[in-house]
C-alpha cells in the first residue's frame, strides 16, 4: 500500500499526460509555452478570480505575494503555529516577523480568537507593525474565513491564503484560492492536484498586484510593455526566477480535468469509509464544519494521548500500511527561530496536536477494502494495552 499512490492515478491518465507532454517535447518550447496560459485560464475559471499567475513551487508563491505587498522588516506577520515551515519562512525570508497564532482543536487552522488576541498584543506592544495575515487551508479544510476576513478587515491587515494542501476546497460554493487578497497553491506531486516535481500559482482580483506578481516571477522584469523586444532585460524591481515548466502544465492540464470531473468526489467518498470505519473508537476524527468542503489533502486522526504513536506506526509499518506525521514541532519550536521574538508563542493547542496526529493513506484511487484494512488495524492496536 502506498500512502498516496501517483502511480495509479498515471496510469488512469496516462494517454492524456503522455499525448501532453509529447507535445511539449515536439514543440521544444519547454519555458513559458502555450500550454502555460491555458492552465492559468483553467485555474483562474475554477477558482472564481480574474487574475492566476503560475510559478516554481507553492513556498515561491507565498514569498512572491508578501513581496509584491512589500511586506519586510518591521512588519508582524500572523502565522498558525500548526503547520508546514515555508508558512513562517516566507514572512522571514523577506525580513518580516512571523508572529505564532495557535489552532483551532477540531479544525486545526488558525483560531480568530487566538489570532485577535495576537494583533491586539502586537499593536500594543509597539515593536513590529501588524501588517498581514497567513491562514492556512490544512489538510484540504479552508480556514475560518468569515471570521479572520473580518479580523483583517477591523485592524487593516492583508490576508494572504495559504492554499497549498486547500486547493478544491470551499466555503458555501465559494472556493479555495479566491478567500485571500491573494491566494497562494502548491503542485507538489502529493497535493490534491499535483504535477510531476514542483510547481505553485498565485490568485488575486487585484491588476495592480497581479502586473507585480508577472514581474516578479521573471527577475523583476518590466511587463509594461509586452511588444518591446527589450522588456526582458529592463529590470524595475527584485524579483526572483520562479516560471513553471511548460512541462508540468502539460501535465496538469489533464490532471485539473480529471480533479474537477471526479476525483474531488471519490476523496471525499474515501474520507467518509474511513470516518464510518473508525467512528467510536476513542480517536479523534477530523472535522469538516457545515457549509465547509474538504479536498483531503491527509485524512489525519488524532491518537488517545497515551497511546505510543512511534509504536503504532511501527505495527502499522509490519502490515505495509504506511503513515505520515503531519506535524511533530510546534512552528515556534522550530530551531530557525530561536533567540527571535517568534519563538515566543504560547501555543498549547497545537503542542497537544503534534504530540497526537497521525495521518493515513489516503487518495482519490483508494479502494474501499484498503480503507478497512486500516481501520481494522488500527483498531485492533487499538485494543491492545501495550500500544
Amino acid at each position: 500500500m502506498q500512502f498516496r499512490n501517483l502511480q495509479r492515478q498515471y496510469q488512469v491518465l496516462k494517454s492524456q499526460i503522455d499525448a501532453g507532454v509529447s507535445d511539449v517535447l515536439a514543440s521544444a518550447r519547454f519555458i513559458s509555452g502555450p500550454q502555460v496560459k491555458e492552465l492559468e485560464k483553467a485555474l483562474a475559471e475554477y477558482v472564481g478570480v480574474k487574475h492566476c499567475i503560475t510559478c516554481a513551487n507553492g513556498t515561491d508563491a507565498l514569498s512572491i505575494a508578501l513581496r509584491a505587498w512589500g511586506v519586510g522588516k518591521g512588519d508582524a506577520v500572523f502565522v498558525p503555529d500548526f503547520t508546514f515551515f515555508s508558512t513562517g519562512e516566507c514572512p522571514a525570508d523577506e525580513g518580516a516577523a512571523p508572529v505564532f497564532v495557535d489552532v483551532d482543536p477540531h479544525t486545526y487552522n488558525m483560531d480568530p480568537v487566538k489570532l485577535e488576541q495576537a494583533v491586539k498584543r502586537t499593536i500594543a506592544e509597539g515593536k513590529y507593525r501588524a501588517r498581514a495575515v497567513i491562514a492556512v487551508d490544512l489538510f484540504g479544510l479552508p480556514a475560518d474565513y468569515g471570521a479572520i476576513q473580518a479580523i483583517c478587515k477591523k485592524y487593516g491587515l492583508l490576508l494572504l491564503e495559504d492554499a497549498a494542501q486547500g486547493f478544491g476546497g470551499s466555503i458555501g460554493g465559494k472556493r479555495a484560492c479566491s478567500f485571500g487578497d491573494i491566494a497562494a497553491t502548491s503542485f507538489f506531486p502529493a497535493k490534491p492536484l499535483g504535477c510531476f516535481g514542483d510547481g505553485g500559482a498565485i490568485f488575486t482580483d487585484n491588476d495592480d498586484w497581479a502586473d507585480r506578481i508577472r514581474s516578479i516571477c521573471v527577475h523583476g522584469k518590466d511587463i509594461g510593455k509586452p511588444n518591446d523586444p527589450n522588456a526582458k532585460y529592463n529590470n524595475v524591481r527584485i524579483g526572483k526566477n520562479s516560471r513553471l515548466d511548460t512541462l508540468q502544465a502539460a501535465i496538469l492540464l489533464p490532471k485539473l480535468e480529471a480533479f474537477q470531473s471526479y476525483e474531488l468526489d471519490q476523496i471525499n467518498t474515501a474520507a467518509s469509509w474511513y470516518s464510518e470505519a473508525l467512528k467510536d473508537t476513542g480517536l479523534t476524527l477530523p472535522m469538516v464544519p457545515h457549509g465547509y468542503y474538504s479536498s483531503w489533502a491527509q485524512y489525519t486522526i488524532r491518537l488517545p494521548e497515551n497511546a505510543d504513536r512511534s509504536k503504532i506506526q511501527g505495527e502499522l509499518k509490519k502490515k505495509d500500511i504506511p503513515t505520515m506525521v503531519y506535524y511533530a514541532k510546534p512552528m515556534h519550536l522550530q530551531k530557525a527561530f530561536s533567540g527571535t521574538d517568534s519563538a515566543a508563542a504560547d501555543c498549547p493547542v497545537t503542542s497537544e496536536i503534534c504530540n497526537t496526529v497521525l495521518s493515513l493513506p489516503l487518495d482519490p484511487y483508494i479502494s474501499k477494502e484498503d480503507v478497512g484494512y486500516v481501520a481494522e488495524n488500527i483498531k485492533t492496536l487499538l485494543c491492545q494495552e501495550e500500544i
